[in-house]
Parts: structure tokens; C-alpha cells; sequence
């Protein structure tokens, strides 16, 4: 098995690498901290590329891909992963660029990932673009507008993309992750219901892919509660919700 993978260098795009790792598959891992992509190479006997880049960096992303697909093939299954999130408040200065940040790395980073494949896979007739949005994309959180945009608008564009790639034997998936146990979630300072670790989040994807998901929520008990919450008018919402707690700004 051929993956590509982006965010490889910690939390779920770590847990990630190390499954398919273990499973003998040939991995091309991104992320912008080279030391810790070399660090990871070093403890996989599987096949590994690494690229040090940047998932808004376009230019370097198809270089990336190209250099990947020149060595490996067309890959059997891409993985957009690579996302940030922190708390923002609109009525701060400040959190506006936190915003843009957050945005353009959760989705546009998205699409730079999936562009160079698109077409070479379209042509081949296989392959899988998978996108991990989160269960926080089904309503908006307090205190976590950019995170919660961010990820509604991921879920959106997959479905776009899903309808457009259709009959073309390339299947988009959406992986919706509740709370997983990485450094991104070490910080809140909230309760994290049916909370999993991030091996663990890694066989259940695993798993979705290999059965041909084409939308999971992980774990499986997230996916009623987003359900439940998508459900609730308006007004049960916000009282529910209004003194949740907050995930912390961005430090400066």
C-alpha cells in the first residue's frame, strides 16, 4: 500500500504513520518540522519520503507530490490531516489573523493536499483522498468560531468533492474525529466525553478506509451526539452551551 500522508509529525498524523508504517505500506509524510519527519523515518523499516513543508505552500505541495509519485506511484490512499486549533473570540484584534490562520491551514491546506492527486488519480481510475474534519464542524462551538468554520467548511468541501469525483473509481472520504488524546487536546480545559487515544483513533480509520467509508465519525458514540446537538432548535442549543467551556487563545 502506497500513503500519503500530511501533519505526520505528531497527534493523530503520527498515530496515523506509525499504523501504516507497521502495516509494510510505503509512506510520503509532510509536515513543516523536519527534524521530527527525520526522526520518524529513522524508527519505520517501511519505505518512507519525507517533505518538509507547509500544507498553504502550493508550490511546495505539488513539488512534494510530484517527487512522491515519481518514486512510489500513484498513491492508493492521500490523507489531509495537517490542521491547528485554538480558541478565538471576534471581539479581539488580535484573534482576526488567528482566524485567517486557522482557516487556510484546516481547509485550503486541504485542497493544496488533494490537488496534484486529483488528476493522476482520475486518470488511473483508483485511489482515495481522505479529509479529517471533526465532529466539531457540525454546529459552532463558544470560543472556538475558526475551529468550528473550519471544519463545518472541510465537511463541505469533501462532500463537494466526493459528488464530483463520482464513477471515477476514486473514492473522498470525510473522517470526522470526536476527542482524541494528542497535544491539541492536552489543553482544554473541559471535559472530553469517550475521549480515545490516538493509536487507537489510527485502527478505527484504518478500518473505515479498508471497508470503503466514504463518511465515519470516530469514535462511533461522537457521531450520535453531533446528531443529537444538529438536531436541537436553536434555543436548547445556545442554553446548553452559552457557559461551556472555552478552548485558550493562541499565546502570543
Amino acid at each position: 500500500m502506497v500513503v500519503f500522508l500530511t501533519g505526520a509529525s505528531s497527534g493523530i498524523g503520527e498515530a496515523l504513520a506509525r499504523h501504516y508504517a507497521a502495516q509494510g505500506a510505503t509512506l510520503g509524510l509532510v509536515a513543516r518540522r523536519a527534524d521530527a519527519l527525520q526522526s520518524l523515518r529513522q524508527s519505520f523499516s517501511a519505505p518512507v519520503e519525507i517533505y518538509a513543508a507547509d500544507v498553504r505552500d502550493v508550490p511546495a505541495m505539488k513539488a512534494a507530490a510530484a517527487d512522491f509519485m515519481v518514486r512510489h506511484g500513484i498513491p492508493d490512499l492521500v490523507i489531509a490531516n495537517a490542521g491547528v486549533s485554538h480558541g478565538t473570540l471576534t471581539e479581539q484584534a488580535e484573534d482576526v489573523d488567528v482566524f485567517r490562520e486557522i482557516l487556510d491551514i484546516n481547509v485550503t491546506g486541504m485542497v493544496a493536499t488533494f490537488h496534484p492527486f486529483v488528476a493522476p488519480m482520475r486518470e488511473a481510475g483508483r485511489g482515495t483522498l481522505a479529509g479529517i474534519a471533526s465532529v466539531a464542524g457540525y454546529r459552532g462551538l463558544p470560543g472556538a468560531g475558526a475551529y468550528s468554520a473550519s471544519k463545518a467548511a472541510a465537511i463541505r468541501y469533501l462532500e463537494s468533492l466526493r459528488v464530483e469525483l463520482r464513477g471515477t473509481g476514486v473514492r473522498v472520504a470525510t473522517i470526522c474525529p470526536g476527542y482524541i488524546a494528542t497535544p491539541m487536546t492536552a489543553r482544554n480545559p473541559y471535559p472530553m466525553p469517550f475521549i480515545i487515544p490516538a493509536d487507537e483513533f489510527a485502527r478505527r480509520f484504518a478500518r473505515a478506509m479498508a471497508g470503503g467509508k466514504t463518511h465515519a465519525v470516530i469514535p462511533w458514540q461522537m457521531g450520535l451526539v453531533a446528531k443529537l446537538l444538529t438536531a436541537l432548535p436553536n434555543a436548547l442549543f445556545d442554553a446548553a452551551f452559552a457557559r461551556a467551556g472555552r478552548k485558550p487563545r493562541k499565546s502570543r
